[in-house]
């Protein structure tokens, strides 16, 4: 439960296609936070977003873009790094009277062009609206193929043990199988092996 993009967010309906023309996409600033907050949060309290604090966004405001029309922020969405090849594209959210004119559309083509700026090798995201993402040239994948780290927020989702969510992927450079591979090796050899406990034996009178 981190994107909070659903499909009536992004579908772009006939004769009200595109975002309007004073639209502009741009990395967020700190006098953002109120209504970044404001934009997540209300969709939290429906259940579809996980509640984010002042705090939080505050420590990932680098992460954020936003898209801004009329003087008013009516998206916004996030570029969280996990490695130095792949990020997550999370905390996608648009108010609720700019939706079905591409605000989702724009956010996700301005995260995927920041991380290729970035040489990312790949970007996922977990989505109600693959079909959506597949359009952009994501595909559908296991979530055994994301990093271990990419789970750290899923474990405070209510819906964790019965998530519905599906993790979608598009790869941006070719070296990414090379440095996934790497990465799950490396990940998997940090992993702390705690002592087993035996038994000891009865002592011998």
């Amino acid at each position: 439960m981190i994107s909070g993009l659903q499909e009536d967010g992004i579908i772009e309906h006939a004769g009200r296609a595109g975002a309007p023309d004073d639209c502009v996409v741009r990395k967020a600033a700190m006098h953002d936070i109120g209504p970044i907050l404001g934009l997540i949060n209300g969709y939290a309290a429906k259940g579809i977003m996980l509640p984010r604090t002042e705090m939080e966004v505050s420590e990932d405001i680098r992460d954020f873009s936003v898209i801004v029309t009329a003087g008013r922020l009516v998206g916004c969405g996030a570029l969280h790094f996990y490695t130095p090849y792949i990020g997550e594209i999370r905390s996608l959210a648009v108010a609720e009277d700019a939706k079905t004119h591409g605000i989702g559309r724009r956010l996700i083509e301005a995260l995927v062009r920041e991380a290729s700026s970035y040489s990312l090798d790949a970007v996922f995201a977990f989505t109600y609206v693959a079909d959506f993402f597949r359009k952009m040239s994501f595909e559908e994948v296991e979530r055994g193929e994301l990093p271990l780290k990419a789970w750290k927020d899923c474990v405070r989702c209510p819906k964790f043990q019965c998530c519905d969510e599906i993790a979608v992927m598009r790869v941006l450079r070719p070296e990414y199988c090379r440095h996934f591979q790497r990465d799950r090796e490396l990940e998997e050899s940090a992993l702390v092996q705690l002592p087993v406990l035996r038994a000891s034996s009865p002592a011998t009178p």
